[in-house]
């Protein structure tokens, strides 16, 4: 009995000083309750911060005097006026926030989603519009109450693993990551993030654990750079962002985690969808957040999460998995049981029955990972290679872990080495996939990465296309 109350009180003592949980509400789907009935909904499951991507005047109404703590959008699309033209960012800004503040507790405005990643070229607008939007806020008094910034998504990484060797895209670092660190560093804001672990995960089942993917007990990763042991993919993820803003000296500037989630159904190849890694996943992150655990690198860092989403969205496009992310049918049925509070907290424990993936197959146990070189097999020559039309988010996550637990030697793609060059997503991706497929003795399913590859049976023979050519040339012959 002693002992149950020493154990309570010791957990009550880990929650009290955790991070923070949030969640984004999506509104694409024709079946979604009211925005009253959402507020209503995010209320008594104890949420206190949500996010949104637009500045929908019925959400912002129904938030009025609600407590919750709002993060809003500036679309992408509106990025090219909010820029050119500061009157616009006046305006944006006068309309869609100093109209609900402070009856409407808006925190934080996201100028544009996953910028780098978008294909309308808006890369260029992005730092000044935040700026304008920021004077905007000024001319507003609302500067000091209000936080400026804009979510990025991994693939803004040039290299994500080991999580020490994390860097920002050399073409994005002086005409946009500089400035904008810069601006947040000024306004005392944060760098934006969004993580999906699943992702990587669905692309590399082969070769990353899924106990590593969703928090549950594994051996861990070391990273080589550090010597720091990894037990998630989420943590490690993050701390190659942290590490990359190290890198160019940003230390002091924090992170937000605005997405991050897991689907609970996917098509017959997106291996991991399911009810049970979506429970997991999300139930563990949360436990960790809320129990004031860091990063390895940065073991003090108390971390704002939004859970990727708040319901499941039946207009989505793209695979199923798209429209299965929520925590809630539009019903404001759970999909699956998972923690949101410090209170729900103490009661929680993650069961796991046998692993499966999104056909609702028993999933086997990886291969050990074996590090770099290109085997010298026998069988008829064939070459894996990275489709150019594959998703960019797909591609990179399919390429760190190429490097990093798929055991590639990456080691020529850096930068200044024989062949970084040309510095290409495309082109090192396939040296990364040859690589792996070559050290599998090219059996059948090792050139697979999520869908973001194919074998070809002629040499890819134009260096200036695919770099791994020359130096597979040099290991096969």
């Amino acid at each position: 009995m002693h002992r149950f109350i020493i154990l309570t009180i010791l957990l009550s003592l880990a929650l009290a000083d955790g991070g923070s949980i949030g969640v984004n509400y999506g509104r694409i789907a024709n079946n979604l309750p009211s925005a009253v009935k959402v507020v209503q909904l995010l209320k008594s499951q104890g949420l206190t911060r949500v996010k949104v991507y637009d500045t929908d005047p019925a959400v912002l109404r129904a938030l009025s005097g609600s407590g919750i703590k709002v993060t809003v959008d500036l679309p992408n699309q509106q990025l090219f006026a909010a820029a050119k033209a500061p009157s616009f960012a006046s305006s944006w800004v006068e309309r869609n926030v100093a109209a609900y503040y402070p009856h409407t507790q808006i925190e934080s405005i996201a100028v544009g989603n996953e910028v780098f990643v978008d294909p309308h070229n808006t890369t260029k607008f992005l730092v000044p519009a935040m700026k304008n939007i920021q004077k905007a806020l000024t001319k507003h008094n609302l500067d000091k109450d209000i936080k400026v910034s804009s979510p990025i998504a991994l693939s803004a990484l040039a290299n994500s693993y080991p999580s020490s060797a994390g860097s920002f895209r050399p073409e994005l670092v002086e005409p946009v990551f500089k400035p904008m660190l810069d601006f947040l560093r000024e306004t005392g804001s944060y760098l934006m993030v969004n993580v999906y672990p699943f992702f990587a995960y669905e692309s590399n089942a082969d070769v990353i654990s899924l106990d590593y993917a969703l928090f549950r007990d594994n051996p861990g990763v070391v990273d080589p750079g550090n010597g720091l042991r990894y037990y998630n993919l989420f943590d490690a993820q993050i701390d190659a962002v942290f590490s990359a803003l190290s890198a160019l000296k940003y230390d002091d500037v924090k992170i937000v985690v605005t997405e991050t989630g897991w689907p609970s159904k996917g098509d017959s190849n997106e291996v991991g969808a399911s009810v049970e890694n979506a429970a997991a996943y999300n139930g563990n992150l949360v436990r960790k957040i809320l129990t004031a655990a860091g990063t390895p690198l940065r073991p003090k860092a108390d971390l704002t999460v939004y859970l990727f989403a708040l319901f499941n969205e039946n207009q989505k496009p793209g695979p199923t998995s798209e429209r299965n992310f929520g925590l809630f049918y539009p019903d404001e049925r759970r999909v699956y049981n998972v923690p949101l509070t410090v209170e729900e907290l103490k009661d929680y424990h993650d069961r796991p029955s046998a692993p499966v993936n999104g056909g609702g197959q028993k999933k086997e146990t990886p291969a050990p990972v074996v590090s770099g070189g290109v085997s010298k097999s026998t069988t008829g020559n064939t070459w894996c290679v990275a489709n150019p039309d594959a998703d960019k988010v797909k591609l990179q996550a399919a390429l760190d872990f190429a490097c990093g637990e798929g055991g590639s030697d990456c080691g020529p793609i850096q930068r200044g080495a024989t062949c970084y060059d040309p510095n290409t997503l495309v082109a090192h991706a396939s040296f990364a996939f040859n690589s792996y497929y070559q050290k599998q003795s090219r059996k059948g399913g090792s050139c697979y990465f999520g869908g973001t590859s194919y074998v070809v049976t002629q040499e890819p023979s134009e260096y200036s296309i695919n770099p791994f050519y020359f130096y597979f040339a040099l290991n096969m012959f």
